[in-house]
């Protein structure tokens, strides 16, 4: 048997290594030595349970409770408009451009799912859309600022009308800014008569060039239907029936309808200036509540007398045979007003808040003294504690301490003799210096002429006679000045806080009322003075201390009772001016809105105002401007000042707002809680050949409410320029 041969093994390329040790099963000896001593610090960990990384099975049941409350909360917004007598959706249908006619707009729409029916050209139209099992409410509107502000603030659906010949223009474009400065929601845009392009392969472009446009305005329109297209009349009519509204901020915290029938109540006496008053609708928002007073349109607040129920008739079956008959209840009466009921009082009563100055504190009451205020203090005042103490002889070197000690007139001698001593020691010094004098300092002959040298002539100019003009030629001087500066507005751009004081007014009564501060945010204003300058009524205005807890329970407040969203009512006023009845246009929309408690009384608003770049020329303070706040519109003279928050909440007064600048107006008007969008106007006389005497308006700048306070204090900066009459240690006059 052969030997057998031992077969070589090359060693194995992989090093196999041990199982490692689970740290789970490690001992704390063995824990701390990898620790090596260091201290784990809680910087990056999740402490709160939505910083912890959930599981699969949490994040899917996370997912699913989100979920449920988008459907509860969609349920939940959509229920107003379920059933045959559910609310309707509002639909304002509004041209941009001159060419389009909303009318004819709202009957292709209406043709597109009910061919056969031709609605009225005038006032809401209602209308059942079976196949959706849903009700519209089409508002046509014209191309009027007022008009197309009060029907979209209340419309569910809003519909631009474009023109593919003619451009939007300057007034369409300022339709758009306002609408979408006051709140809007929901945004569809529809272009009519498109068939007037030829051919037709240009009408793409001109759809894309109309989006474009759009899409600057309302980036999520994505798509430009067209009026023309049965096809696409009947996909806008199937979104404005299946897609949720998503509401205005602050309405939806209010009770609100839009009027569709007014019947006013006939007057037996022929003199009455005041009657009743009856508005038909459908409740939408919070539930309306008989307590609270009721803003109707550009007509006021009002109070409620009764809620009734205004149901339309509807048909029920009675007999095996299919035969319907109607229902015809009588009215029912559903909320009437309490004790509990607000009144129409804006201030409070002057008896109550009258505080004689006999009975206030001396460091309220307002004070007598004349002189300047710096900082708490009086200078130059006509008392003789007030001025500061003369000057007294005193030794060299004394200190303030050591002059303490010398009373009255002792030091006279001491200082004369030490007066005597030094001039005695002044006259030494001459006589002991004095010296020949030299060739130059011997005085030149009267016809003496100086050599040429080539010298740099004398920095000193040359005197000239100085001529005292009359009183009129200085007057008529100072007036060619005044024609050559610039404008007023100009000025403060570039010369800010700096004034003109006429050559007739006393500086001292010119600025009489102005006072110095080290610091305009830090240091402290004495309102006591301010007193007998405010105005008789401004104690009345309301006081709010804490604004958000206030704002809080009214809202709160809203959130029950009342009558519920989707009823038709029909609310009965009481005390309203007879002369609505003669103006009152029944094809303009009229929107009522259910005030919060407190929001008719007065306060001093602020709210913020950005005047924007493109703005021709700068806004001056308390010109006249029609404000819209919310659902409210006022004639308002605001003033303008810095905007931030300052520790002692003084801020300085601007004379103008320039464009491009933000800053906050002030003015005395109803309280609105909440963060309401604010719209300014410029108000324009109307043309004679309008048919109306409503003034034309000018969108020029935009704003939100701010907190209501009466304490903030607005102050005039002005930079003083001239020479010291006198000097003191501190202050120079």
């Amino acid at each position: 048997m052969p030997p057998q041969t031992e077969q070589h093994h090359h060693r194995s390329t992989t090093k196999l290594s041990h199982k490692p040790f689970k740290s789970r099963h490690a001992t704390k000896s063995y824990i701390k030595e990898l620790t090596k001593g260091k201290v784990e610090s809680d910087r990056g960990s999740r402490k709160t349970p939505h910083q912890q990384v959930m599981s699969k099975i949490d994040r899917r049941n996370q997912a699913k409770q989100i979920r449920q409350i988008k459907q509860k909360e969609n349920v939940k917004s959509t229920s107003v408009f379920a059933g045959h007598d559910g609310a309707p959706r509002l639909i304002a249908v509004l041209p941009l451009c001159q060419d389009c006619d909303a009318a004819l707009a709202i009957q292709k729409l209406n043709q597109s799912v009910i061919p056969d029916r031709v609605l009225p050209t005038n006032g809401p139209l209602r209308v059942r859309v079976e196949r959706f099992a849903q009700s519209v409410l089409y508002v046509p509107v014209r191309r009027d600022l007022i008009a197309a502000m009060d029907a979209c603030r209340v419309a569910d659906f809003i519909i631009f009308l474009l023109s593919p010949e003619h451009e939007v223009g300057e007034d369409g474009e300022q339709l758009i800014r306002a609408i979408e400065g006051q709140g809007v929601s929901n945004v569809l845009t529809m272009v009519q008569h498109l068939d007037r392009i030829q051919p037709p392969k240009k009408q793409p472009q001109v759809i894309a060039s109309l989006k474009s446009y759009i899409n600057h305005f309302f980036p999520n329109q994505d798509k430009v239907h067209s009026v023309d297209s049965d096809r696409e009349c009947a996909y806008v009519i199937r979104s404005l029936c299946t897609t949720t509204p998503k509401g205005v901020g602050w309405r939806e915290d209010r009770s609100w309808m839009l009027i569709e029938e007014v019947q006013w109540t006939e007057s037996h006496d022929e003199s009455d200036v005041h009657g009743g008053v009856a508005l038909m609708g459908v409740v939408r928002g919070k539930g309306l509540k008989s307590n609270r007073l009721l803003q109707v349109g550009d007509w006021g607040h009002f109070q409620i007398e009764r809620i009734t129920d205004a149901s339309l008739p509807t048909l029920r079956k009675r007999r095996a045979d299919g035969m319907t008959v109607d229902v015809d209840e009588k009215a029912k009466v559903l909320e009437i007003p309490d004790e509990d009921q607000d009144d129409l009082d804006e201030l409070a009563p002057y008896d109550e808040v009258m505080t004689d100055h006999d009975d206030l504190a001396a460091s309220e009451a307002p004070s007598e003294r004349k002189g300047v205020l710096l900082d708490d203090h009086h200078y130059f005042s006509d008392e003789d504690q007030s001025m500061p103490p003369p000057p007294r002889k005193l030794p060299p070197g004394t200190s303030n301490y050591q002059s303490a000690w010398f009373l009255g007139d002792d030091l006279s001698d001491v200082y004369s003799s030490d007066s005597d001593r030094d001039e005695t020691m002044d006259s030494n010094i001459d006589v002991s210096i004095a010296a020949p004098p030299l060739p130059q300092d011997e005085p030149l002959p009267s016809n003496h002429v100086g050599d040429p040298t080539d010298a740099t002539p004398s920095e000193y100019p040359q005197s000239e006679a100085f001529l005292n003009p009359s009183p009129a030629d200085d007057a008529r001087e100072l007036a060619a000045y005044r024609s050559s500066r610039k404008t007023s507005a100009e000025e403060d751009r570039e010369f800010p806080d700096e004034i003109e004081l006429h050559p007739n007014v006393l500086a001292r009564e010119r600025l009489s009322r102005y006072r110095g501060l080290r610091s305009l945010k830090t240091s402290t204003w004495d309102t006591s003075e301010d007193k007998p300058h405010q105005p008789q009524d401004f104690d009345c205005l309301l006081h709010i201390p804490d604004y958000k807890a206030a704002r809080k329970t009214a809202v709160r407040e809203a959130l029950v009772g009342g009558v519920p969203a989707g009823k038709r009512v029909s609310i009965h006023l009481r005390n309203v001016p007879l002369s609505f009845q003669k103006t009152h246009d029944p094809s303009s929309p009229l929107s009522a809105f259910s005030l919060l408690r407190h929001e008719h009384k007065r306060t001093v608003i602020n709210t913020t105002i950005t005047l924007p770049s493109s703005a021709a020329k700068p806004l001056p303070s308390k010109c006249e401007l029609l404000i819209q706040i919310g659902s409210r519109r006022f004639l308002i003279n605001p003033l303008f000042s810095q905007s931030g928050n300052t520790p002692n909440d003084v801020h300085k007064y601007l004379r103008f707002l320039h464009p491009g600048q933000t800053a906050v107006a002030s003015f005395i008007a109803p309280v609105t809680w909440g963060s309401i969008p604010v719209l300014f106007f410029l108000p324009f006389p109307s043309p004679s050949s309008s048919t109306t005497n409503r003034p034309q308006l000018h969108l020029t700048a935009t704003g939100t409410t701010l907190t209501p306070s009466p304490t903030r204090t607005i102050v005039k900066r002005i930079i003083l320029t001239g020479h010291p009459y006198k000097i003191h240690k501190k202050l120079v006059t």
